[in-house]
């Protein structure tokens, strides 16, 4: 349908390095993400610019020497580590004769690699539907060749227009499929919610470690592997930390600087398990050069999200890679935990990581012994309502001796709910 150059494996890297504007990207991670994608990069071409030229991001002659490099090498497309318009991408497989991607079609392509599940696969094709949107033009290129007359005016026009109509459908299926999904989601968190079980989301850098500290805290088999994106579908793990502070810990996508837009739209109902968790473990690669950069991205992509507000505990990992390191908790003036030092493939430092997870999450929680006489027996439905109830205890009078764990909030709503007596019960 498409008059279009067939992708394929072989491709030639173009890396442009700009004196003006604070968007520059990476050139090693460039090249990272094209090991990812599973693409065999034949030769890099580098330019320098002040700035963006319009018609093809490079210049001329720039282009001219991509022209050579494709016929020499007999690549299948041209990687631009930068993001594109649908024009420049126009002009530039007009004059190359083969597939031009730019770094979000790259990015999407990776997604598409690794989505697994269901929602994940809907996630990633509604970013790329999102994407291909405003590049629709250039996929009929052909009927620009027909000439207007009785039965020929405004082909490709039409053919447009029915493209459009069924991409845009195509969106809201996916998008109310989706809206399902997360109400799924939401249920299981307000679910969660009930029951008094803190969650703890891992975010970061994509590469920082998540999967690796995932599976080491919760003896899980989730994948991990030393690739970018190699986690897009969310995980979630009850564990208990520190002994017995139940917790739950969701693993989740990692970030990258210039994330496309489409990507974190369609993976909001994803990006949730953060918005919504009472703790965020920001995972650090503490052997990355672009550590500090890596950490602003991060935090960027947080407030981006909505993300922005939730506790946040750093984690430094990759200790083994770090001469001279050791596992330790790093402390504010108050004494409470905001950096731990760890390894999550050696597994140094995760009892530190426990304890300071376990304390944390217990500052907004409130543990008590309570005995209720026979005729409290609301006030004991009530904290059964709540889940709270760790263990009960009947005693020979008939009197039931409760532990409790409950938030903060839920105790002073119940205080509120049954009057103040409701501290004489409390015996530790």
């Amino acid at each position: 349908m498409f008059d279009r150059h067939s992708g394929g494996e072989r491709a030639i890297l173009v890396h442009t390095e700009l004196d003006r504007g604070t968007n520059r990207e990476d050139l090693a991670e460039f090249a990272d993400l094209v090991s990812s994608a599973g693409i065999d990069a034949v030769e890099l071409v580098t330019a320098r610019r002040q700035s963006p030229q319009a018609k093809f991001y490079i210049g001329t002659g720039k282009v001219e020497e991509l022209a050579k490099a494709r016929a020499a090498t007999e690549a299948d497309v041209v990687l631009f580590n930068h993001e594109l318009s649908p024009a420049q991408e126009r002009n530039l497989e007009q004059e190359l004769q083969c597939r031009v991607v730019d770094r979000t079609g790259l990015i999407l392509d990776i997604f598409a690699q690794r989505a697994q599940t269901f929602e994940g696969k809907l996630q990633v094709e509604l970013a790329q539907l999102r994407h291909m949107s405003t590049r629709l033009v250039r996929g009929w290129t052909h009927l620009e060749r027909q000439k207007g007359g009785i039965g020929l005016r405004g082909p490709g026009e039409t053919q447009l227009e029915t493209d459009r109509r069924l991409l845009r459908e195509r969106i809201r299926t996916i998008e109310k499929r989706l809206e399902k999904v997360d109400r799924q989601r939401d249920q299981g968190r307000r679910s969660r919610k009930r029951a008094n079980v803190p969650t703890v989301s891992l975010v970061g850098y994509t590469n920082a470690g998540k999967s690796t500290l995932f599976n080491r805290l919760t003896e899980s088999q989730v994948y991990a592997a030393d690739q970018l994106f190699a986690t897009l579908d969310p995980t979630l793990r009850r564990l208990e930390v520190a002994g017995n502070v139940p917790v739950i810990l969701a693993d989740t996508v990692g970030f990258i600087r210039h994330l496309p837009h489409d990507l974190v739209a369609a993976f909001r109902a994803t990006l949730q398990e953060s918005i919504q968790a009472d703790l965020l473990l920001h995972i650090i690669d503490a052997a990355s050069e672009r550590r500090d950069d890596n950490m602003s991205q991060v935090v960027k992509v947080l407030a981006e999200i909505g993300a922005g507000d939730v506790p946040v505990l750093e984690v430094y990992n990759k200790l083994d890679l770090v001469p001279g390191a050791a596992p330790r908790i790093d402390r504010d003036i108050d004494g409470r935990p905001i950096r731990v030092w760890v390894s999550a493939e050696t597994g140094a430092g995760m009892a530190l990581l426990q304890e300071a997870i376990a304390e944390l999450v217990e500052e907004d929680m409130i543990i008590k012994r309570l005995q209720l006489p026979p005729d409290e027996s609301r006030l004991r439905g009530l904290l059964y309502d709540l889940k709270c109830i760790q263990q009960e205890q009947i005693g020979d009078q008939g009197n039931s001796l409760l532990d409790i764990r409950l938030a903060i909030s839920d105790w002073r709503r119940l205080k509120r709910r049954v009057g103040q007596d409701i501290e004489k019960f409390v015996v530790g």
